[in-house]
């Protein structure tokens, strides 16, 4: 479990914006390790775990306009049956909700990643504390 900076840009709802956005990444050599893209009409809010965030910081300030960051916990999952079960029933028994999720999709038998924003953060890493290791 690793307390991680989660993107949010702001995407007119328009063929080749995802594009430019992710190009701009690959250009800067940033690799998108989770992302999430939901649809609200005229506008979609993609977010996304980078693996350098100071790089992915720079790049929207650069090519984008409307996007924020916050703080998001990350945990390394068996892609197995249960696994984000597992992990979101433990917040669920100390009653944190939690406000999104997103995972990563590897090959069954591999890791994975979820990213969960629950609504208190503190209350979360110390449920999820036990799945460390």
């Amino acid at each position: 479990m690793r307390l991680e900076t989660q993107f949010s840009i702001f995407l007119i709802n328009r063929p080749g914006v995802l594009a430019e956005v992710t190009t701009a990444l690959a250009k800067a050599k940033v690799n998108i390790r989770a992302l999430s893209l939901a649809d609200s009409g005229e506008h979609g809010v993609l977010r996304m775990v980078t693996n350098d965030p100071d790089k992915t910081r720079d790049v929207l300030t650069e090519e984008h306009d409307r996007w924020t960051e916050t703080e998001v916990l990350t945990m390394s999952l068996d892609n197995t049956p249960g696994a984000f079960s597992d992990a979101v029933g433990r917040l669920a028994a100390q009653h944190v909700n939690i406000s999104y999720a997103y995972a990563t999709i590897g090959e069954t038998g591999t890791g994975t990643m979820a990213v969960v924003k629950p609504a208190d953060m503190n209350k979360a890493m110390a449920a999820l504390e036990a799945m460390k290791g």
